[in-house]
């Protein structure tokens, strides 16, 4: 039988002798990071995540690994992270789509966002842009809204699939102009893509940087952004609250641990979040993929993540949507 012999020097020894949560705080990082990613390679998440993983290797030393979870809407790399060990060495990159539409939906979670997480900050916004067929006349939100007023139901809303963000922000909109577009739900954005490129539907909700050659090659036009303001990288696209004060239709992601996760690794990876998008190089590069950098505190983040719980099951409930 083969035993391989090892041997323990002090301060590994003395860490090992402690509780997970205070070895973690003595002095974190002491081995690679893993990065819960609730979707696939490819989309914004990923190099998302990938931007802010080197930017922390970097600053803490230390590999950061990139976990690709996706499945359930993302609910699934969130459930997964949720019941991970407190102890700093798996973060979740988490996306409002998971924390906060998915339970407004309410969807069955096998996590609940307020009580199995702790928040660290969110990193980016991701803005939606209501896009139109070439075919249809409207040139500015309010006349998208006048058309389907004077056409009732003859809109029609694509979405990546019932109570997805893009979706909710199409009843959002009904619900703050009274007017009635028909929802027509798709199994992935591409398909959905696909047909409003083909005119059989005429307007969806839908990221910027995906959009933005379409729109370039004349097949597809942006008549407003979902963020509360312009973009710095859309100037010319109005934002849909300089017309219904209030809309906001903006998806983010940001950096969670498990709950208990320690204060000190928080403040740690808060700091350097709030470095990284201070740095005209990551923010170039976020931006290319249709990001708005941004920084919130801990605290910032758990309340938005509150409080979108309760606008989003609002709109939800007033618009009588069902989970599938």
């Amino acid at each position: 039988m083969n035993v391989t012999r090892w041997t323990c020097v002090p301060l590994a020894c003395a860490l090992l002798l402690l509780p997970a949560t205070q070895a973690a705080t003595a002095d974190w990082p002491l081995r690679p990071v893993r990065i819960i990613v609730p979707y696939p390679p490819g989309g914004t998440t990923d190099p998302t995540a990938r931007a802010f993983a080197g930017w922390f290797g970097e600053k803490f030393n230390t590999t950061i690994v990139i976990d690709n979870r996706p499945g359930a809407g993302s609910t699934l790399g969130h459930g997964l992270a949720a019941k991970a060990t407190p102890d700093g060495y798996t973060l979740v990159l988490g996306t409002s789509g998971g924390l906060v539409v998915s339970a407004a939906f309410g969807s069955k979670l096998a996590y609940d966002p307020v009580k199995d997480f702790t928040p660290i900050g969110v990193g980016v916004y991701v803005p939606f842009l209501i896009v139109v067929h070439p075919s249809v006349p409207a040139k500015s939100v309010k006349e998208l809204v006048d058309l389907a007023k004077a056409q009732p139901g003859k809109i029609n809303f694509a979405s990546p699939g019932t109570g997805t963000p893009n979706h909710l922000g199409m009843e959002l909109l009904t619900a703050l102009t009274g007017a009635k577009f028909t929802h027509v739900p798709y199994k992935g954005g591409g398909a959905a893509t696909a047909d409003l490129l083909a005119g059989r539907v005429q307007a969806i909700f839908g990221g910027g940087a995906p959009w933005q050659p379409h729109m370039a090659a004349g097949r597809a036009r942006a008549i407003a952004i979902g963020h509360p303001e312009r973009l710095k990288t859309l100037p010319d696209i109005p934002a849909i609250a300089e017309t219904y004060p209030g809309f906001n239709n903006t998806t983010w992601y940001g950096f969670l641990g498990p709950a208990g996760t320690p204060t000190h690794v928080v403040k740690k990876v808060n700091a350097e979040m709030k470095r990284a998008v201070e740095d005209p190089g990551v923010v170039k590069h976020l931006e290319s993929i249709g990001m708005v950098p941004t920084w919130t505190t801990p605290q910032q983040m758990g309340g938005m993540i509150r409080s979108e719980l309760a606008r989003w099951k609002k709109v939800v409930a007033d618009a009588g949507i069902k989970p599938d």
